[in-house]
């Protein structure tokens, strides 16, 4: 089974909001059998911050979710009722987040830097 995911890029953490983000990682993942995953990830710069054109790129994409921060609530709403499972208010770097993902250990408000209690 494959899956698409976005998560929105700053530096190597998920950006603080998801309408100013410039850089997003697209995720391909294929789920084997087995029960083993593979994440092909490539980073992509956007022209401009915009919330409207990163929602046109989630769509247009065909992502099955986004791990974001902090998001507005109409694009929240806008997304899931897309069908686009939507984990917000996650902190923490990339790595450690998609890994929680891919294990299906990641919750809305998950907070997975150094330090943190999640």
């Amino acid at each position: 089974m494959a899956e698409k995911l976005l998560i929105p890029l700053y530096d190597n953490d998920v950006a603080p909001r998801f309408d100013l983000a410039t850089e997003v990682c697209i995720v391909n993942i294929v789920r084997r059998p087995d029960g083993t995953s593979r994440a092909d990830e490539k980073v992509v710069v956007l022209p401009e911050a915009s919330a409207d054109e990163l929602c046109q790129l989630i769509i247009a994409d065909g992502m099955d979710a986004v791990i974001c921060s902090a998001i507005e609530e109409e694009y929240h709403q806008y997304l899931t009722w897309k069908k686009v499972a939507v984990f917000d208010n996650v902190l923490g770097p990339v790595d450690k987040v998609l890994q929680r993902f891919l294990e299906g250990d990641l919750e809305s408000g998950s907070i997975l830097f150094p330090n943190s209690n999640d």
